[in-house]
């Protein structure tokens, strides 16, 4: 299902909308099939397009939206995987839960650690609705959870939704550059997550190997 359908559904309720859905999206395993970041861009991009067929949120009012939504989703998700969360990680694939989504979901949160690791999901699709539960399944304390999580969800939410307000604003047209538009706005929101990768990368290739300790009987 496209953002803009979505978003049309809500017409002028529109921000409340993407409260709604970053809510499912990273609260509730359901919403790993919605489109965070392109209803983000979208949403950014009506907002900034006084001239189009389409809602115009107040930007004010949708990035606050946006931020509620993707903060009290990310931390009922934790809620649920501290709860009752392992079960449904050990779920075999089905058509709206995939296996590989819970391995890049772990693979993160072992390479670069608690903090880092729940910062830099919020910037992959499916990964960012898993990481959440995970957290709170590996028993990730609350406090810690709960401050990277808002660091990460004001920068993703705030950062890509004035991101294609700024773009928007400065094209005319806007229709008929809404979909090369999105593309490039998706992609420069995810260059932060490409560097850290490739740097943490190169600094783990180039750290030497640690001697193996004597396990203690």
């Amino acid at each position: 299902m496209g953002a803009s359908t979505i978003l049309n559904w809500f017409g002028t309720a529109l921000p409340f909308g993407v409260l709604l859905v970053l809510f499912a999206e990273t609260g509730i395993l359901l919403g790993i099939v919605l489109p965070g970041d392109t209803l983000l861009i979208t949403a950014g991009l009506w907002a900034a397009d006084t001239h189009g067929h389409h809602p115009h949120p107040n930007i004010v009012l949708l990035v606050v939206c946006a931020a509620v939504g993707a903060l009290a989703g990310a931390q009922l998700g934790y809620v649920l995987g501290r709860r009752v969360g392992a079960p449904l990680f050990a779920r075999p694939d089905s058509r709206l839960f995939k296996r590989h989504y819970v391995e890049r979901a772990e693979d993160i949160f072992e390479r670069y650690g608690e903090g880092k690791a729940v910062v830099l999901a919020r910037f992959v699709p499916g990964v960012r609705t898993l990481m959440n539960p995970l957290a709170g399944i590996l028993e990730m304390p609350a406090r810690r959870f709960t401050f990277w999580q808002v660091t990460g969800g004001l920068v993703w939410t705030v950062g890509v939704t004035l991101a294609a307000y700024g773009v928007g604003q400065s094209v005319h047209n806007l229709d008929h550059y809404l979909i090369p538009i999105a593309v490039a706005v998706a992609v420069i929101s995810v260059i932060p997550v490409v560097i850290e990768l490739r740097r943490s990368s190169r600094t783990r290739a180039g750290a030497p190997a640690q001697p193996a300790e004597t396990e203690s009987v």
